[in-house]
């Protein structure tokens, strides 16, 4: 686990998981189950999502997702997204795990990359330089990519749903949501160690137990 030194020079242990993929990926039910189990393990776990985790951050998702809010072209939408990030590192994810705690994310970097980057055209690169900033340079220790493809993540949106319309992002096109599946794989392919890419079609069960067998060496670390 990730050692720090909090300021009165004391030695503090953490870690810092984040859950990455496209819409109706499985995310949320790894989330809770991860919390499940790590907490019955004696884990300290802080469960959190982007955009929000904060109070400003919540705010900034109603913003960002829900239908109504007017016209949000990409560049307002990518830094409205790294200013609640901006706002979820400091004042959520590195106290927590300064302070010793295992923090589990719904979304991080990666998610604009994809999302902003790649979905809407703005560039890969130019996004992670605004979220370099934002983060202060904050890496997840692993992150996991639930891969699914387009046509399942809409099918799962909709049965979720109940057919109702989804957010503002989730009603994007499936040609949209083919470009973020693009951006993730590709993120993930350039940094192999750092991320465990699965396939979010396999049953809860299985995925779950490969997040596992990849989380129990570093929490003996």
């Amino acid at each position: 686990m990730r050692i720090l030194q909090d300021d009165a020079g004391t030695a503090r242990t953490g870690l810092f998981i984040a859950l990455e993929g496209g819409e109706g990926a499985g995310k949320t039910t790894q989330l809770r189950l991860l919390r499940d189990w790590l907490t019955e393990a004696g884990h300290d776990v802080v469960l959190t999502r982007e955009p929000g985790g904060t109070e400003i951050g919540e705010r900034i998702r109603t913003l960002l997702l829900e239908h109504g809010q007017g016209e949000v072209d990409p560049r307002t939408e990518a830094l409205l997204f790294a200013a609640s990030r901006a706002a979820h590192v400091a004042q959520r994810i590195r106290p927590a795990v300064a302070a010793g705690q295992l923090v589990l994310t719904d979304r991080f970097v990666d998610s604009s990359l994809a999302y902003q980057g790649a979905g809407r055209g703005l560039g890969v690169d130019a996004v992670a330089r605004v979220n370099e900033w934002a983060t202060a340079g904050l890496v997840p220790d692993l992150t996991v990519l639930l891969d699914v493809n387009p046509s399942v993540s809409r099918s799962r949106r909709e049965a979720r749903d109940g057919g109702r319309p989804g957010d503002r992002i989730e009603s994007a096109e499936d040609a949209f949501h083919a470009r973020l599946r693009e951006a993730f794989l590709e993120r993930a392919a350039a940094a192999p160690g750092r991320y465990l890419v699965l396939d979010g079609t396999q049953a809860p069960d299985a995925v779950h137990a490969r997040i596992r067998e990849a989380m129990e060496p570093m929490l003996d670390d």
